[in-house]
């Protein structure tokens, strides 16, 4: 998968003061980092080395400039680790003693970071060959779709292209083709099977309705469709974009969610439910973003270079929101159910309506932590 590294440092945020931010830098590849260490979201274009053309489009050398530029400002968003300035000013609060948060916490704004109760892959491998032999032994009717989907694999990749294989298997794209192409692609850039961990652990984690890791795997959409944008994303990158397309295709008809293989998504993302999202072809996504179901990150007009949302790590978007155009979520924001965007919001804010408006800023709390659609939203807002 394409990997390029954040430039050594990173312009401030407008929405923090400088000193109050963590700026994190030299965030270069690092082949051998698994998620057992710490390994940054690093999947972003590089706004500094090379701008690649997009699917139709032949750049010129201003609208060159023009991408540089925005891309620029997107590093900024992502490239930080920002923490709001309450959790500096109240670390010793005892009147604030509920919004306390240790300097070394870890914040899902900053992007994807492995926690303590995370399981490495083998654990989780096994954790996975458990549940699904349990549920095998208690429902005799999903015993044979138990053992040809997990029980008959020997490790997680495995499984997760057989799995694929056949949810995007048609009369003219054949499963075991289709399951041959899912294992070059894991064998080759073991970050795609890293991603997949993350994105399992991080819907376990945050999906109150899920309380087994088989249930993601086996029954949930949104995670089976980023699972399976990921390899259209390896292969657009790797230049075989028909592939790539027929994929996005099919992933489309078979899941309801249509992101762009040109698209770039962090780890740890999260889709409930997952109907009618659709991602264009030049977002970005950072890491533990959570949505909805239909979410809307579009594009404006026809004209070339970047025309989609960049939405920062730890971003929550309610249900039904829409984001169209060029414009920056700034990291551990929240968005509202039904919400329109059209301008940029800034870290750490929330924002509803139609079109959105700021409603609050400096939010303490992670909105991917609680998931929590209705709190931090005033009852009377006008749409």
């Amino acid at each position: 998968m394409f990997r390029s590294p954040y430039a050594e440092t990173a312009a401030p945020s407008t929405s923090r003061p400088q000193a109050q931010l963590i700026v994190r830098t030299k965030l270069l590849r690092n082949a051998g980092n698994t998620l057992s260490g710490y390994k940054p979201f690093i999947n972003l274009r590089n706004s500094t080395t090379s701008i690649r053309t997009m699917a139709r489009d032949q750049l010129s050398s201003e609208q060159r400039s023009e991408l540089e530029v925005v891309r620029a400002r997107l590093n900024q968003q992502l490239g930080l680790a920002t923490v709001p300035s309450e959790y500096h000013g109240q670390r010793n609060s005892t009147a604030n003693e509920g919004a306390v948060c240790p300097s070394d916490e870890y914040h899902p704004s900053q992007g994807w970071r492995p926690q303590a109760h995370h399981l490495t892959k083998d654990q989780l491998w096994a954790q996975i060959r458990e549940e699904a032999q349990q549920d095998a032994a208690s429902e005799p009717a999903l015993a044979s779709n138990m053992y040809s989907t997990i029980l008959a694999h020997s490790n997680i990749e495995k499984s997760m292209a057989f799995m694929l294989a056949n949810k995007l298997a048609s009369p003219t794209m054949l499963g075991m083709q289709l399951m041959r192409l899912i294992q070059e692609v894991y064998e080759d850039d073991a970050e795609v099977v890293e991603s997949c961990l993350a994105d399992l652990q991080a819907v376990y984690d945050r999906d109150p309705a899920c309380d087994r890791y088989t249930q993601a795997i086996l029954y949930f959409k949104g995670f089976q469709a980023v699972q399976s944008y990921r390899i259209a994303h390896w292969l657009w990158q790797k230049g075989r974009k028909s592939l790539a397309l027929a994929i996005q295709s099919r992933m489309s008809e078979v899941f309801h969610v249509d992101v762009h293989p040109a698209a770039v998504l962090g780890r740890g993302i999260m889709i409930d439910h997952a109907t009618g999202v659709v991602i264009g072809e030049t977002a970005v996504v950072g890491d533990n973003v959570s949505m909805l179901h239909h979410v809307t990150l579009g594009g404006s007009g026809t004209g070339r270079g970047v025309r989609h949302p960049t939405i920062g790590h730890g971003v929550l978007i309610g249900a039904g929101v829409t984001v169209l155009g060029p414009v920056t979520v700034g990291a551990g924001s929240k968005l509202g159910a039904g919400s329109v965007v059209v301008s940029d919001i800034p870290c750490h804010s929330v924002a509803v309506g139609v079109p959105a408006r700021i409603i609050k800023k400096n939010i303490i709390k992670e909105p991917v932590k609680d998931m929590d659609q209705c709190v931090d939203f005033v009852l009377n807002y006008d749409i």
